[in-house]
């Protein structure tokens, strides 16, 4: 059955939004009417409140009512150039570094394989994306043992290494000086 145009909410439609169904992709698209954008069904932005939902049948019906493609599942098919694309990336990881942050879950949020991503950020980066955010965290880690002073474990922990003995060897290794030393010899 091919869907034209704006569509009734169904159930199952309703369903796939909530489960980011990506079975459901180029089924049908969603827009929200408080954001003036539409999605696909697997995209990975909050649900919206259903009474905000309207369901088409094809890209085409959502732009011509002057829904925008999301800029995150990108429904309009159009790819970013590698360069904005890993852009987005390297501000994502500058962004959430204190989260759990593993190469899934920025393929997950990035719509991309782990190993296209992996290839993609290391040849216009020059590193890995995990060598990236390891140097994001020890940059930031860097900044609190001289600003605060937060035990060295709880400054691990901000800054999304909870492993302190983790934390103090990659520390170690990154700066050439334990946490405390770090902090002893640059506050003086």
């Amino acid at each position: 059955m091919e869907l034209r145009g704006a569509v009734v909410m169904q159930e199952r439609f309703w369903k796939a939004i909530v489960a980011n169904d990506a079975a459901y992709d180029g089924t049908f698209y969603y827009a929200v009417t408080t954001t003036g954008i539409f999605c696909r069904p697997s995209c990975k932005s909050r649900v919206p409140k259903r009474e905000n939902v309207r369901i088409f049948g094809n890209r085409q019906a959502a732009f011509s009512e002057n829904y925008r493609p999301c800029k995150r599942c990108r429904p309009d098919g159009v790819r970013l150039p590698d360069e904005e694309w890993v852009s987005l990336m390297t501000a994502h990881i500058d962004e959430h570094y204190a989260e759990p942050l593993t190469l899934t879950i920025l393929a997950d949020h990035f719509y991309a394989s782990v190993y296209h991503l992996q290839r993609t950020f290391k040849r216009l980066q020059g590193i890995t994306p995990l060598t990236y955010l390891q140097q994001v965290r020890i940059e930031a880690a860097k900044r609190l043992l001289l600003e605060t002073n937060a035990p060295v474990n709880a400054i691990g922990v901000q800054v999304g290494i909870p492993n302190a003995a983790h934390f103090a060897t990659m520390f170690q290794k990154k700066t050439g000086f334990s946490p405390t030393e770090f902090r002893q010899i640059k506050s003086i």
